[in-house]
């Protein structure tokens, strides 16, 4: 029994940490932050004296957002595709693990399967068409 509870302990330390550290980070910021004056001339931008033109902080389209969420996304299924292919090619050449390369066949087919689908989704909901309106 004491085995299994020294087994969890990183666990729980990754656990602590992953939560204490997005606290102290914003301790931290909040400390050593910069705050604003009150008076509006003081906590603008400086922009050599001139006052800056329009919204200093103009809204991005959707659609970049969107675009860059699914590159973002097409792009991590790679990372996945290409360490499967070169472990599939090296189970191949091993002896005796024919169903093995079965099971690693069916877990891309399936992997492939879903990406389709959702790119098929997204194309039907027209996110990848700049024409349409958000």
């Amino acid at each position: 029994m004491q085995e299994v509870e020294f087994s969890y302990l990183p666990v729980l330390v990754q656990v602590i940490i992953g939560c204490a550290l997005p606290v102290i980070i914003i301790i931290l910021s909040h400390i050593t932050g910069q705050r604003g004056h009150g008076n509006r001339n003081q906590d603008v931008a400086y922009e050599c004296g001139l006052k800056v033109p329009g919204n200093p902080h103009p809204r991005f389209n959707l659609r970049f957002y969107v675009t860059a969420l699914l590159f973002v996304l097409f792009d991590i299924e790679v990372v996945f595709l290409i360490p499967a292919a070169i472990v599939y090619r090296s189970f191949l050449k091993l002896e005796g693990l024919q169903t093995l390369c079965h099971g690693v066949i069916w877990g891309l087919g399936v992997f492939i399967f879903i990406l389709l689908f959702g790119l098929w989704y997204e194309v039907k909901k027209g996110a990848l068409n700049w024409e349409k309106r958000f």
